[in-house]
Formats: structure tokens, sequence, C-alpha cells
């Protein structure tokens, strides 16, 4: 697992926004279904990693668990949240809270009611695409931490995401698990995000 993430940091870290990489922030979901495979560990090493090095380093907290937001010590009960940013009521630069190292968009258990409350929202799989936009430009990277599903949340990671990492254990059930997954990318790809 390990080396791996020393792969991940050293692939992220040598492609620079603006010095003949992309020109705008590289935006990485880490998603997977499956739970306890390390996805938010993944997140919150590449995130601080990469700001060690340099890099301007945003943390979307996708998941209502909110562990990303108290991994990088952030409360999870503050105000402006992820929840506040996708449903509308406050811009994402209001909600971005700075640490140390890397910026965080938080989350909390609210987040679980969003997709009760996306389903009258037109274009709700590009919700997150959207209210990210504007701070797009601000960072190198942006790395959005999933929940262990596939509902709309992670539909909307997948549609503002550029990257996908795939965190997994080598055992049955977890490739079982996979094949369902890439079905999943492979919709998002052809109807929603063709860049991913």
């Amino acid at each position: 697992m390990y080396f791996v993430l020393l792969l991940l940091i050293l692939w992220f870290g040598r492609l620079r926004p603006g010095k003949g990489g992309y020109p705008m922030a590289k935006t990485v979901a880490i998603v997977n279904q499956k739970g306890g495979v390390g996805k938010t560990t993944t997140c919150v090493n590449l995130a601080a990693s990469l700001t060690a090095l340099g890099s301007r380093v945003l943390v979307c907290d996708f998941d209502p668990q909110g562990n990303a937001t108290s991994g990088f010590g952030v409360d999870k009960n503050c105000s402006p949240n992820i929840y506040d940013v996708l449903l509308g009521a406050a811009a994402a630069e209001k909600a971005v809270i700075h640490t140390r190292w890397a910026d965080v968009l938080p989350s909390n258990t609210q987040l679980a009611g969003a997709p009760i409350e996306l389903v009258s929202v037109p274009r709700r799989e590009m919700r997150l695409r959207t209210v990210l936009a504007p701070v797009v430009p601000l960072y190198d990277y942006i790395f959005i931490d999933c929940a262990p599903s596939l509902d709309l949340l992670t539909v909307n990671a997948l549609c503002a995401a550029d990257t996908v990492v795939i965190p997994m254990q080598c055992e049955f059930f977890a490739l079982e698990g996979l094949s369902e997954l890439m079905g999943t990318l492979k919709t998002v790809r052809q109807k929603y995000n063709r860049h991913l």
C-alpha cells in the first residue's frame, strides 16, 4: 500500500500545472464502494505530501462520515461546509478552511441528506463540478474523498473529476466490487464526463 502511495505522490508531484502540464487543477476522485480500503488515508496522505512539495491542494471531503475533515484537524461541525455549498447556501470560497497540510472543504453527517434534496435539481449529476468551478483556478490539485457507495454523491464526484484513484484490497470480493465500479465509470464517461 505504501509503495503504491509513494508512486502516486511521485506521479502527481511531477505533473505541475502551468509548467508544461495542464492549465488548471488536476481533480482526482478517490472512489471505491467498499469501505475500509484506504480512500481517506490515501486522500489525506497524497494531499499533505503534495502540499509539502509546494503544490496548492484542496481536499473536498465528500463523505458524510467526515473523516478527511477531522484528519486535517478541522471540526466536523463547522459551517459552511460542502453540504451548504452543494445546495447553494454558501460559495465554495467561503467554506474552504486553510490548514498547514492542505485546504479543506469540510463535511459532516448533513451531507447524507444531499442526494434526496438534489432530486429535483436540474443537472444534479454536475452539481459538484458547478460549485467547485470558481475555486479550480486557485489550486494545483483537488482531491475528492468519496463515501463507500455508488450513489448520487459518488456520481457527482466522478463528473467533477478528470482522474480516478481506486484504492482496493487484494481479495475476491474487492474484485467483484471493482467490476461494478468500472461499469459506473463507463456510464459516467459516456453520459456526463468524457474527460474522466
